[in-house]
């Protein structure tokens, strides 16, 4: 028996594509499937976290609708992709969080913090709020916003990975030493140019039953930027910790040479992402996750926004406002990445270490030889 319908429906579709076997060239979800005869939860989890969501098996398929056999792929395995990342998360009494509309979450969550930012600046001395000069730490000194960002960020790395420990120890990772340095390479290599994102190499379908390769593009788009971004930080701590240079930094130094190309993926990508998502075929999509995709693309859009706005208002009277907002929406980024998107990044990297151990186990003869 199965935990979920949607797990049920995704054993159905796996046993009915297993015996047809018209899809295997196109990824890694039925080579992987086709190395199992029986499929647990796990295996179905780990499945559908490998699924990269390009539409071609719903369009090569002969038993899609209005065929009888009714096989979605695409749209079941996102269901219990979405699933497995709500079942993984920690702590246990926050996994509702992903039934609830994460756009609203987000907002309110950057909202309160900037609320909270501006109303100690204001009770304080309320000049900083509309002072210019471009010194942040006048709106809040650099102990308080490091030791409330640190531990939210710390907040959100346990919590990540928690939720990972757990879907690794579920999809048995562990039993094909998935974690070793070979697997990991290869799964690093895969996920970094988004090799399973083509279609079998003519790229996501869309509504006009027309592949392109924008998805992939956006993709990276975002990934980098972001951490491009994460990098400009610790460049940053860097400056203000080992050289005593706190910020505001100028143009030509690191942490505005890694930013600004930064924010503007993290601006470009998710809309990108975000018009895409809008051309998409319907019927490969979960309805129901709607709002958490678009939550995060959301964020995602509004942090890289809101940074690059604060570097080029930062000596002008809109520095506090703006520094508060921003501040606001990267805490609240991190509280709620763990209960949104983001986490599929992480999922999808184990699952494509776990098939990385299994072709080896699979193929010696293969993983011997050079590796495309």
């Amino acid at each position: 028996m199965h935990a979920t319908e949607h797990l049920v429906e995704a054993e159905r579709l796996m046993t009915v594509c297993n015996s047809c076997r018209y899809c295997e060239g196109l990824c890694a979800v039925f080579p992987a499937m086709e190395l199992r005869r029986d499929f647990a939860d796990g295996d179905l989890e780990y499945l559908a976290n490998l699924c990269h969501a390009c539409g071609a098996c719903h369009v090569d398929c002969q038993f899609a609708p209005p065929h009888e056999f009714a096989v979605n792929v695409p749209r079941t395995l996102a269901q219990v992709r979405a699933d497995s990342w709500k079942g993984h998360a920690w702590p246990r009494f926050a996994r509702p969080m992903f039934d609830r509309n994460g756009l609203a979450i987000a907002i309110v969550a950057a909202l309160s913090v900037a609320a909270f930012i501006l109303g100690f600046a204001l009770w304080h001395d309320p000049s900083v709020v509309v002072a210019s000069g471009g010194d942040f730490y006048r709106l809040m000194p650099h102990t308080a916003m490091a030791g409330l960002f640190g531990a939210v960020g710390l907040y959100a790395v346990v919590a990540l990975a928690m939720g990972l420990r757990s879907f690794w120890k579920e999809i048995g990772a562990g039993s094909v030493n998935a974690g070793s340095p070979v697997s990991l390479w290869q799964a690093a290599r895969d996920a970094g140019r988004l090799r399973y994102l083509d279609g079998g190499g003519v790229g996501c379908y869309n509504e006009d039953e027309r592949p392109t390769d924008n998805r992939r593009l956006y993709h990276h788009l975002t990934f980098y930027g972001f951490m491009l971004c994460f990098a400009a930080t610790a460049s940053g701590t860097a400056y203000h910790y080992l050289l005593d240079w706190p910020a505001p930094y100028g143009w030509l130094d690191l942490p505005k040479l890694l930013g600004i190309p930064g924010g503007i993926g993290l601006v470009v990508g998710p809309v990108g992402l975000l018009r895409a998502k809008l051309k998409r075929e319907p019927e490969l999509l979960d309805p129901e996750r709607f709002g958490m995709d678009t939550a995060f693309l959301a964020m995602m859009f509004a942090a890289g926004a809101s940074g690059l706005a604060l570097m080029l208002l930062r000596d002008t009277p809109a520095m506090g406002v703006m520094l508060a907002l921003h501040l606001g929406i990267v805490f609240a980024l991190f509280l709620t990445m763990p209960y949104g998107k983001f986490v599929h990044g992480l999922y999808r990297f184990a699952a494509l270490a776990l098939y990385a151990a299994e072709r080896r186990a699979d193929r010696p003869a293969e993983a011997a030889g050079t590796r495309d």
